[in-house]
């Protein structure tokens, strides 16, 4: 019984490292309105179950132009959900510091088991946020 236990344990574990080896890496979008209005995120998902988040913006109709505004913390995934928590705002500059605590993004990629020729990009979607505009931004793995 005791081996039977140690082996669904080890089992479970190894599948839950395997998922999370291909999500982290680098995500972007970037998108250019018919006013050419620019907006870029980027987000870089590390190794060690920490983030970095960059957002920029430049407006044309809007003063100041351009926006910078960045995130930083960890993140954990469980069933394809990525939750993002935000370390505290030590910045002297508050205002251009994101909390991503209470993010949620779903993780997307072709399946192992997708044998056929579809074209699926690995991708994260924002689900929740506090950041009103970050929900349902969609970034690509670069």
């Amino acid at each position: 019984m005791k081996k039977i236990l140690t082996i669904l344990i080890l089992i479970s574990s190894l599948t839950s490292f395997g998922q999370s080896e291909t999500v982290f890496g680098d995500y972007s979008r970037n998108y250019k309105t018919n006013d050419n209005n620019i907006f870029e995120y980027k987000l870089t998902l590390s190794q060690d179950g920490t983030f970095s988040f960059h957002y920029y913006s430049n407006l044309k109709q809007r003063t100041p132009q351009e926006e910078n505004k960045s995130a930083k913390g960890k993140w954990e995934i469980k069933d394809n959900v990525i939750s993002f928590f935000s370390e505290k705002k030590t910045n002297t500059n508050e205002k251009d510091i994101l909390d991503f605590t209470n993010s949620k993004a779903r993780f997307f990629t072709k399946s192992p088991r997708n044998k056929t020729d579809q074209i699926i990009k690995t991708r994260i979607q924002f689900l929740k946020s506090d950041i009103f505009w970050m929900e349902k931004i969609e970034m690509f793995k670069i």
